[in-house]
């Protein structure tokens, strides 16, 4: 890795097809948003606490693959104190034959031909206008822009297109914000989380009534393609829609809006890499952006509840995790295990080769199992679509580098205040 970017400059020259990295990796392109520094050689271990921590690739692939494990964050395990299984809600919090039928049936919204056919002129048409304001303000909040292409793409995938009033992008911001949680190890007191629970319920309610509720109006009246039409089709209340609705939110508003600023943050202090990736195919920058997303993974840990013994194999032995047993599997670490990426798993390489076959070049930031993350080609082709209309501005350059908090929910990184300058 040594000169990397002046080997990459040389083998341009020579005409070599497939050029080292271009990323100067004594400068800018370590990893950016890590909370922790990570331990290599604990793949799996339990805790003071009786929590089993999992680092390693492969004994994370095959428990989140186990049919003995069950959703244990987001929230899933409130409503299981209150809900039988039939009446849980949410594709995130459902488990078993009901889970799997709905997945078989939303999945033709996600599919690459489905996603570049149905979506991808709103794409180009918002992420024109977005970089169109751009040249003329010369200045912009990227974390807002971000959101303003994530919340208008997936409310068409969604079905939230009938608002009452305009507004939603800020009423869906200030809701997820009631939930986010700055770096701190203190508890408020009681009251102050009687206050804010109260507060975002207020929140909700404001969602569904000027959003949500119209959109289910509009689709009674007419099914449309999308996902509030097909729940309507299978028999769903207002309030189980509602958490849909919600679901989708955080899934592809929230988590694409994170992505497309932390690449934007890398290309834009990599110029030599930004040059690549503007004139590459789009299959090669779709898998500069998946090596991103390896290194950055916008969520970085996924919580399940062991529901029966689980065996798995680590460091040539047997790991029993018990029935009962939570869960804590670690993204950034299972990304970044070197038997899977090799060396200098911290650095941004593109054209990294994994070393196992039918492993995804994004590893695990898209999850795996029965839970993995329908929207992976949506996300990554709207980013694709913005930063190459954003990077080609003239002039662009990074004012103010992000601020980086963490979200309580999600337990990944949030970038604010990305101010970007046109010169």
């Amino acid at each position: 890795m040594q000169d990397a970017q002046g080997d990459s400059s040389a083998a341009l020259e020579s005409g070599d097809p497939s050029p080292r990295c271009p990323v100067d990796h004594a400068a800018w392109s370590r990893q950016k948003t890590a909370r922790v520094a990570e331990p290599v050689d604990l793949p799996v271990e339990r805790d003071a606490n009786g929590v089993w921590q999992i680092r390693g690739f492969a004994e994370a692939r095959a428990l989140l693959r186990s049919s003995a494990t069950k959703q244990a964050g987001f929230g899933a395990e409130v409503f299981e104190k209150f809900l039988p299984d039939e009446e849980i809600p949410g594709i995130l919090y459902r488990e078993g034959a009901g889970h799997h039928e709905q997945r078989k049936k939303t999945a033709r919204f996600f599919t690459p031909k489905a996603v570049s056919t149905n979506y991808l002129p709103l794409m180009e048409q918002v992420a024109d206008k977005l970089v169109a304001t751009l040249q003329r303000q010369k200045q912009a909040d990227l974390s807002q822009l971000s959101l303003a292409m994530a919340v208008q793409i997936a409310a068409q995938v969604v079905g939230l297109t009938n608002s009452r009033l305009p507004g939603m992008t800020g009423r869906l911001e200030s809701f997820f914000e009631n939930q986010m949680l700055v770096e701190t190890n203190s508890r408020l007191p009681r009251f102050l989380e009687n206050l804010r629970f109260a507060w975002g319920q207020r929140r909700m309610t404001s969602f569904f009534f000027l959003d949500v509720q119209p959109a289910i109006k509009a689709r009674r009246r007419q099914l449309q393609e999308d996902v509030i039409s097909h729940l309507i089709t299978q028999g769903y209340n207002d309030t189980q829609i509602l958490t849909e609705c919600v679901t989708y939110a955080a899934a592809g508003m929230v988590t694409t809006r994170e992505f497309i600023s932390v690449a934007a943050w890398h290309l834009l202090e990599q110029p030599e890499l930004c040059k690549r990736y503007l004139a590459a195919p789009e299959e090669e920058r779709y898998e500069m952006l998946h090596e991103t997303l390896r290194l950055e993974p916008v969520l970085a840990h996924l919580m399940r509840r062991a529901t029966a013994d689980v065996v798995l194999e680590s460091k040539g032995e047997q790991v029993t995790i018990p029935q009962g047993a939570l869960v804590d599997v670690h993204i950034y670490a299972t990304n970044s295990d070197e038997s899977v990426v090799g060396e200098h798993p911290l650095e941004l390489c593109p054209g990294r080769a994994i070393k196992e076959e039918n492993i995804p070049p994004m590893l695990m930031s898209f999850g795996d199992g029965h839970h993995r993350c329908p929207g992976a080609y949506l996300a990554i082709q709207e980013t694709d679509v913005l930063l190459q209309r954003l990077l080609t501005v003239p002039g662009l350059r990074i004012e103010q580098p992000p601020q980086i908090r963490w979200n309580a929910i999600s337990a990944g990184y949030e970038l604010r205040k990305f101010l970007l300058r046109v010169d």
